[in-house]
C-alpha cells in the first residue's frame, strides 16, 4: 500500500507503470514499487466550509443569529475606551515578563505589526500588514466558533479573533479565548513564514480528521503547540504558543517551574496525550525548530495514525513514558497539591 505524505489532503497518489508518485506542495516524491495500479485522492475544496458529517463528535454551540454559516461577524466590535485601557494594560503587563522567555519569533512579529501603538488593533489594517508579511488576515467571530469552521477559516489562512475582551473582573484569567489572547497570543506568529505554512496545513487537516472522528486527538496537537508549545533556542527553552504568551502566570511556569514535564515533541505521542483546559499545564512539549514542526506533522502518515487511535486519550497529561525524550522531569508539584482551584503556588 502506497503511504501518503503529510497532513496535506490535497495530495493525490498515482501508482502506474510501477511507480507511485505523489504532489506535494514543498517536493514531489517518486518512489518505485512492483505493483501496477491506479488510485486517485481526490482534492477537497477548501474554499468551500466543509459538511460536519452527523457521526463526528463535537461539542454543541449555539450560533447567534446574527453570523451566517461561517461564524464571522458583520464588524469588528466599537471598542470603548475603557476596553482600550484593558489592552493597553494587558499589554504592560505581558510585555514585563515576556521579554527573555518568549520565542524570538513572536517578538519579532511583535514589532513587524507594531502591536503596541495603544489600544484594540483595526483587524482591517493589521491584516493589511499580515497579508503583506504572509497572506493571513484576522477576521472577528463572536465566540468559540465550531471545529470545521475554525479548520476551513485556518485552510483558508483566516485566524478567528474573538470580537470582545475581557473586563476588569476577569482581567487575570479568562476560560474562552477573547481579543487579547487572539491577537496578543497568536497573530505575531503569523508573521514566521514556516509557521504560518504549518497553521494553513493544520486547518486542512481537520478535514482529514472529520472522516476518521478524531478532532479530539488533532485538538491535543493544537493544544500542545498552537496553544502551549515551547521552542529550542540558542539562548534556551522558550515559549511560542498563544496560551502561555498571554497569560503572566504561564509564561514563568512554562519555562522556569520545577512542577511541569518539559519534553521534546513527538507527534504520534502528543495525540494521544490529554490535556486540561482550565489551569497550568502538567506537560510542555518543545520543539528544535518552526522547520522541525512542520515536518513531523506535515510529513506525517496521519490516515495510518488516525486508523490507529482509539476515540480516547492513552496518556495522562502528567505522564513520562518510555519513547519520550525528556529535557526536564516535572516534580508535579502543582498539579498534586491541587492546581488552581486549591491556590496551589505555581513552583
Amino acid at each position: 500500500m502506497a503511504r501518503r505524505v503529510g497532513l496535506d489532503i490535497s495530495a493525490a497518489w498515482i501508482e502506474a507503470g510501477g511507480l507511485h508518485v505523489c504532489w506535494h506542495p514543498r517536493e514531489l516524491l517518486v518512489v518505485a514499487f512492483a505493483t501496477m495500479a491506479m488510485h486517485v485522492t481526490t482534492t477537497p475544496d477548501f474554499a468551500l466550509l466543509p459538511e460536519l458529517p452527523p457521526e463526528v463528535f463535537t461539542a454543541p454551540l449555539r450560533k447567534p443569529g446574527h453570523v451566517g454559516d461561517d461564524w464571522l461577524e458583520p464588524a469588528q466590535t466599537a471598542y470603548s475606551s475603557e476596553e482600550h485601557a484593558i489592552w493597553n494594560d494587558l499589554y504592560a503587563r505581558q510585555m514585563q515578563v515576556l521579554p527573555g522567555r518568549a520565542a524570538s519569533a513572536f517578538l519579532k512579529g511583535l514589532d513587524q505589526l507594531n502591536l503596541d501603538r495603544g489600544g484594540i488593533p483595526d483587524f482591517q489594517a493589521l491584516s493589511a500588514e499580515l497579508g503583506a508579511l504572509t497572506g493571513w488576515s484576522v477576521v472577528p467571530v463572536p465566540m468559540l466558533i465550531p471545529d470545521h469552521v475554525f479548520f476551513w477559516h485556518l485552510a483558508n489562512r483566516r485566524f478567528p479573533a474573538g470580537n470582545f475582551i475581557r473586563n476588569r473582573e476577569t482581567f487575570d484569567y479568562i476560560q474562552e479565548p477573547d481579543v487579547f489572547h487572539d491577537v496578543f497570543g497568536h497573530v505575531p506568529m503569523l508573521t514566521d513564514p514556516v509557521y504560518a505554512d504549518y497553521m494553513q496545513e493544520y486547518g486542512r487537516a481537520g478535514w482529514k480528521a472529520m472522516r476518521h472522528n478524531r478532532l479530539k486527538a488533532l485538538g491535543a496537537l493544537y493544544w500542545y503547540t498552537v496553544e502551549f508549545g515551547l521552542i529550542q533556542e540558542s539562548e534556551g527553552i522558550k515559549a511560542y504558543g498563544a496560551g502561555i504568551l498571554s497569560g503572566p502566570t504561564e509564561a514563568t511556569f512554562a519555562i522556569e517551574a520545577e512542577s511541569p514535564n518539559r519534553i521534546m515533541l513527538n507527534v504520534d505521542r502528543v495525540m494521544r496525550t490529554d490535556y486540561v483546559i482550565s489551569d497550568l499545564q502538567p506537560t510542555y512539549f518543545v520543539i528544535e525548530s518552526f522547520e522541525d514542526l512542520y515536518r513531523q506533522t506535515v510529513e506525517r502518515d496521519f490516515d495510518r495514525l488516525y486508523r490507529s487511535l482509539g476515540p480516547a486519550f492513552t496518556y495522562a497529561n502528567s505522564a513520562v513514558i518510555d519513547v519520550d525524550n525528556v529535557l526536564h522531569r516535572g516534580s508535579q508539584e502543582y498539579l498534586l497539591r491541587g492546581g488552581r482551584g486549591s491556590g496551589a503556588r505555581p513552583v
